[in-house]
This record gives structure tokens, C-alpha cells and sequence, in this order.
């Protein structure tokens, strides 16, 4: 198997060029920034240049994007340069190259407001069921080339899989409170319940997409923990999620006071996997559990691929209100 890798010296592109070169794939990196893991240095906005790297390939893994964190900094227009032109060369390449599978890496974000219930709601239930409602350009691009991808399954039966991934970045939180109150391994932790997954799993899930997508031929998947709450809990949760986390996960309660960490007093929205557990056969082992026994053992939050890869960062430069700019706009 011969796999192109796009956004290689990302985040998610290195931890899947390096999971696959270890089990022996020939594999082609592709990104604008030159690294260990990328092979060939343009754009995906280039169709000449997506050609060139498409030459033998027979399964693309899209990681490339411009991320939320650029909203601030990069034009609109950049976004549907790379997010939607960018994938839409790559599908029309890949269906005249005849590839067996396209898994394409979307986003949880791209639920938007969809994500926030009223004051008086109980916390989101997020499957894939819910219809997304963008608040960014960021998520706009991503439905879209979404879209393309169900486009081209339907008209040219491409196989493609999309995997909606909520965090797995290392960097510290986008929003200025949560960096101020909480130490930023706590913030992790405490995202572990409803809106987080290791890279490892992430990794785990495009492998097992890359072995179903000829079966299942399209599909999305949300590429979350999995989440020890019941919808039973979802009132409760936006009142007073720490009661809720110790009724399922006693435990949790004496490790946060031995480290002085505290829990989110409210939680809006819970991302669940069961589509992708179900179909794929995906069995992430990462989980707010696996993590409170991991601390308990005084063990490292993360997986070790996290940390092999470590902070990438968004932006070359720094901003005086700190690593984001995305806060100030409502983003």
C-alpha cells in the first residue's frame, strides 16, 4: 500500500506518516512547511502539484487544513483556497488515480452553534445525527469540503470516509479563562469527559477508516474519548458537572484533590462515538478513566505518540493577549 499523507508536518500528519512508515507503508508526505515527514514541499491549491504526488498512490489521508486558530489571521478566501480547492484536487485527482480509500480529517467544530443549547437546556447530545450549524469560516469550509467528498462517493463512487476529530492538540487552551483557572494538564483531563481524544486513537480511527472505507464507501464518524456520561446526565451537567463525574468515576474525586486540580463547574455539549466504535471497529484506549489511572500511577496525561510529536504551535509569531487571537472575535 502506497499512502499520500497531506499536512505532514502537522500535528496529525506526522503521528500518521509515522505510524505507517513503522509498519512498513511506502508513504508520501505532502505539506507547504519542509520537515523529517514531508516529501514533497507545495500546496494542494496547485492541481499540477497534487498530480505529480497522486502518481501510485491507492489511499490519501487529508489531514491538511488551515485551522481555527487562523480565522484571525488569514483571510477568508484563504480558508476556501485550501479547505475547499485544496480537497476538491485531491478528490478529482484521486478518482482519476483510482484510489481504494479517502479518509478525510473534518472537525467536531464544524457543529458550531449547534454545540450550544440555551441557558436553561441540558447539555448537547452530539452524534452525528446533529446538523451543523458553522459559526466561522473555518467551519464553513470544512461542511463544504465535506460535501465534496459525499459528492464524489455519490457521482464517481469514490470510497471516503470523513473523521470529525474533536481536540487532540497539545498546545494550551484557545479560550483566555480556562488558561488563567486551570492548570493546563487539568484542562486536558477535565476535556477527556466530552470534547477530547489522544492522537493515538485519532491515528487507530484513520487506519481502521483507510481498512472499511471500500465496504462502507462514504460515511462521517466523530473521533472522540468516549464518554462515560449517559444522556441522563445532560440537565445536570450544565448545573454541576462535578457531581455527575463523581457519580460515574468515583475515583476522579481524590486524585484532583491530591493534585489541587478541580473540575469544569459546567459542561455544555458531549461528544459520542458509538457510530465509529460500532462500524469501524475503533476501541480508543484513551478515556477520562484510563487518564485518573494513569495520574494515580503518577504516569503522563497523553499518549507517548503525543509527546514524540510535542507543540507545534498555529502561528510564527506571538500576540500580546496570548497564543490565539480567534477569543476577541467571538470565534
Amino acid at each position: 500500500m502506497k499512502a499520500l499523507v497531506t499536512g505532514s508536518a502537522g500535528h496529525l500528519g506526522e503521528a500518521l506518516v509515522r505510524t505507517l512508515k513503522n509498519q512498513g507503508h511506502d508513504v508520501i508526505g505532502v505539506d507547504i512547511i519542509d520537515s523529517n515527514f514531508t516529501d514533497e514541499v507545495g500546496t494542494i491549491t496547485s492541481q499540477e502539484f497534487v498530480k505529480k504526488c497522486m502518481k501510485g498512490i491507492n489511499t490519501v489521508f487529508h489531514a491538511a487544513t488551515l485551522h481555527k486558530p487562523h480565522v484571525a489571521t488569514h483571510r477568508r478566501q484563504d480558508f476556501i483556497d485550501t479547505n475547499i480547492t485544496g480537497t476538491l484536487n485531491l478528490l478529482e485527482s484521486a478518482v482519476s488515480t483510482g484510489i481504494n480509500s479517502f479518509i478525510y480529517t473534518s472537525t467536531t467544530s464544524t457543529f458550531g452553534d449547534a454545540m450550544t443549547p440555551s441557558a436553561d437546556a441540558p447539555a448537547s447530545w452530539i452524534t452525528e445525527d446533529v446538523v451543523p450549524v458553522p459559526k466561522n469560516i473555518y467551519g464553513v469550509t470544512k461542511v463544504a469540503a465535506e460535501n465534496l467528498c459525499q459528492l464524489f462517493h455519490r457521482n464517481h463512487h469514490l470510497p471516503c470516509l470523513i473523521l470529525r476529530t474533536s481536540r487532540f492538540f497539545p498546545e494550551e487552551d484557545d479560550r483566555k479563562q480556562v488558561r488563567e483557572e486551570y492548570e493546563d494538564s487539568n484542562a486536558k483531563a477535565n476535556e477527556f469527559l466530552y470534547r477530547r481524544v489522544d492522537i493515538e486513537d485519532v491515528v487507530t480511527a484513520h487506519l481502521l477508516a483507510m481498512e472499511k472505507a471500500p465496504i462502507v464507501g462514504f460515511a462521517r464518524y466523530i473521533i472522540s474519548a468516549t464518554t462515560p456520561f449517559l444522556q441522563d446526565d445532560l440537565l445536570e451537567l450544565r448545573s454541576d458537572a462535578a457531581a455527575v463525574v463523581k457519580r460515574r468515576i468515583p475515583d476522579y474525586e481524590a486524585e484532583y484533590k491530591r493534585r489541587g486540580w478541580k473540575m469544569f463547574p459546567k459542561i455544555d455539549r458531549v461528544y459520542v462515538n458509538e457510530r465509529a466504535r460500532n462500524e469501524l471497529g475503533w476501541e480508543p484506549q484513551h478515556n477520562f478513566n484510563n487518564v485518573i489511572e494513569r495520574l494515580k500511577a503518577d504516569n503522563q496525561l497523553l499518549s507517548p505518540l503525543a509527546y514524540i510529536i510535542g507543540v507545534k504551535g498555529y502561528h510564527s509569531t506571538e500576540f500580546d493577549e496570548g497564543p490565539y487571537l480567534v477569543e476577541r472575535l467571538g470565534l
